[in-house]
């Protein structure tokens, strides 16, 4: 006997602090598209903001199934698709750029200018059984990829396209200002390019050690920062805390490069323009990652230069989104990256 039509399972969330366990059809995919089943997906702040409706309206598109840090296998494609993709281990862009305007055709995918679409946000994403996926957003794996991993490359490859604005050269003296998840993956890329000095600056002595594991030379708390003002080539910011883009200005030296990627809020403190044009600092931010950023993020993975995998700290099965959200945000200095795994 039949079990009858197979069946997807997704978290919805209709409005703010209310979601649902959703089962339904198994989704087909469209011309251009595949269907991948998700082998893990990362819960980030930015789902929990869009979780407590904290996130910019113009950010999110309520009902929606968020997910968009995420890893998975392709088991089915839509028209148009080479079928070869079917069983491929992969990861794919979550803005769906739409590869025609300007800023698309410089490369600069991630600053689309036909309005903001991205998976998780503004279409379904990972937190299912399947995401259904554009095919030209996909960066495919080694088919022995560590998927659960992997689910980490969307915030690897922000961090990526930090990387490359800086342009780091070897020997020179780098920090990273933050060691969460994307300060971490900073400095794991960080120390593949061979620096002279990689310092990771976070209040907290568990992510320091971390950071010391993961390739850093010295870790320091930001009341020792003080006495490293004006020292590195090369500063990334990660935090996005109130004070940080204007800590990380002062860490460089006259000449330096300083890259931000935190998001932050309102009210933060603003960057002194007149340090700024008196030691002739050339400062950069990161919104998201290109196409470039990604492909630099996947490679680096399949080489072994970048390895997520110890910064997870807790997994949760799809039936227990609220207790994996809460941890977001609110967990202990124990707490590190928390997936979800279908």
């Amino acid at each position: 006997m039949s079990d009858g039509p197979a069946r997807s399972r997704a978290i919805t969330i209709d409005r703010p602090g209310a979601h649902r366990l959703a089962d339904g059809p198994v989704p087909e995919p469209g011309p251009g598209e595949v269907r991948v089943r998700v082998a893990a997906a990362g819960i980030c702040m930015s789902d929990r903001e869009v979780y407590d409706g904290h996130r910019d309206p113009g950010y999110v598109r309520y009902p929606v199934v968020p997910g968009h840090e995420w890893s998975g296998t392709v088991e089915a494609v839509g028209p148009g698709v080479d079928p070869a993709l079917t069983g491929r281990r992969t990861v794919a862009e979550g803005f769906r750029s739409c590869g025609s305007c300007e800023r698309c055709r410089s490369g600069e995918t991630s600053l689309c200018t036909s309005g903001y679409d991205e998976t998780g946000f503004t279409r379904p994403g990972a937190f299912a059984d399947h995401v259904v996926v554009p095919a030209r957003l996909l960066h495919p794996l080694a088919d022995d990829a560590d998927l659960r991993a992997a689910a980490l490359l969307e915030p690897a490859a922000v961090i990526a396209a930090a990387v490359r604005a800086g342009a780091p050269e070897p020997g020179e003296r780098i920090a990273v200002v933050g060691a969460g998840t994307l300060g971490l993956l900073a400095v794991q890329l960080l120390a593949a390019v061979s620096p002279g000095e990689l310092t990771a600056i976070d209040p907290r002595d568990e992510r320091a050690r971390q950071a010391l594991l993961f390739g850093a030379s010295e870790a320091l708390a930001p009341k020792e920062a003080a006495e490293v003002h004006g020292r590195y080539d090369l500063v990334v910011e990660t935090a996005g805390a109130a004070t940080t883009a204007a800590d990380a200005c002062l860490l460089a030296r006259r000449g330096g490069r300083v890259v931000l990627t935190g998001m932050f809020a309102p009210g933060a403190v603003g960057i002194d323009p007149v340090h700024l044009s008196l030691s002739q600092l050339t400062v950069r931010s990161v919104f998201g990652a290109s196409s470039a950023s990604w492909s630099y993020a996947v490679r680096a993975f399949t080489a072994g230069l970048l390895d997520p995998a110890a910064l997870i700290t807790h997994e949760f099965p799809l039936e227990r989104f609220a207790e994996a959200v809460a941890l977001v945000g609110g967990g202990g200095s124990g707490t590190g990256k928390v997936l979800i795994r279908p």
